[in-house]
């Protein structure tokens, strides 16, 4: 590696309410010389930050455009209301959109659910943001419907949810840009889908190594050849002699066999 040359890193991007502790951990046990920078982005700003090189890949919430990003969907989320503890929804265990027809439903901007029609009536003003609508729910001013990642990071003791059993429901996606589908991607990709460390998907065979720990080479593998019929040669030369000398024996035997054929002794001059 030259001076100008950085050390390879892997930037991973993620939304609020995703949690990628688990597989930063392994990602560390696996890849330790390879650090991992986490950076969290909004919901909305997630494709753009993939597509700007401003991270490798993303845990994004879908959908996101095909055309551009590459995704793998990893798990869906549960949708609920966010209600304050004293509110009449709470004697429900879960609840339907028709039930809080009579609400007023909180719809930030930041909004990731992704409604064709709004349940309820409708504030004045939408919020900002998630954590705004959080806090006019605890004012008493409306409900707010937000996966249940969202209502666990915006938790406040007095302000408690219960699931909506027919909402539209949010989508958690690895992304990373169509073109760029790394080494480290595919490490990643590895992890997430639970692969095991010993896994080549993806990755080209290491070369086949010895007992000893060395790579066997295609010049070590013709050498053997080559040894091999070298030994053959000396095989072949010592069952020639072989031959020649059982040739030799076999001709004095005969000899001796006829002689001792006429009489067993040899004529007198």
């Amino acid at each position: 590696m030259t001076g100008s040359e950085a050390p390879p890193s892997f930037r991973l991007a993620y939304v609020p309410g995703v949690t990628p502790d688990k597989w930063v951990r392994i990602w560390n046990e696996r890849l330790p010389d390879v650090p991992l920078a986490l950076t969290q982005v909004p919901a909305a700003g997630a494709p753009g930050v993939l597509l700007d090189g401003g991270a490798d890949a993303g845990l994004v919430r879908l959908p996101v455009d095909r055309t551009l990003l590459s995704a793998i969907p990893l798990y869906t989320e549960t949708t609920v209301v966010l209600i304050p503890r004293d509110h009449l929804v709470t004697a429900a265990d879960e609840v339907t959109v028709a039930d809080l027809a009579d609400e007023i439903v909180l719809h930030p901007l930041d909004d990731v659910l992704g409604w064709e029609r709004l349940p309820g009536r409708p504030a004045l003003e939408r919020p900002a943001t998630t954590a705004d609508a959080v806090e006019l729910v605890a004012a008493g001013i409306g409900v707010l419907l937000v996966p249940l990642s969202l209502a666990r990071l915006h938790h406040r003791k007095d302000l408690t949810y219960r699931t909506v059993t027919d909402a539209p429901a949010s989508g958690v996606a690895l992304s990373w840009p169509e073109d760029a589908h790394t080494d480290l991607v595919e490490d990643f990709i590895g992890i997430v889908r639970g692969r095991t460390v010993n896994s080549t998907r993806g990755r080209q065979p290491e070369p086949a190594r010895s007992k000893g720990g060395k790579q066997t080479s295609g010049k070590q593998t013709a050498g053997k050849q080559t040894s091999g019929k070298q030994a053959a040669g000396k095989q072949t030369g010592g069952a020639r002699r072989g031959t020649g000398g059982s040739h030799r024996g076999a001709t004095g035997g005969n000899g001796k066999g006829r002689s001792g054929g006429r009489g067993g002794k040899p004529r007198r001059p």
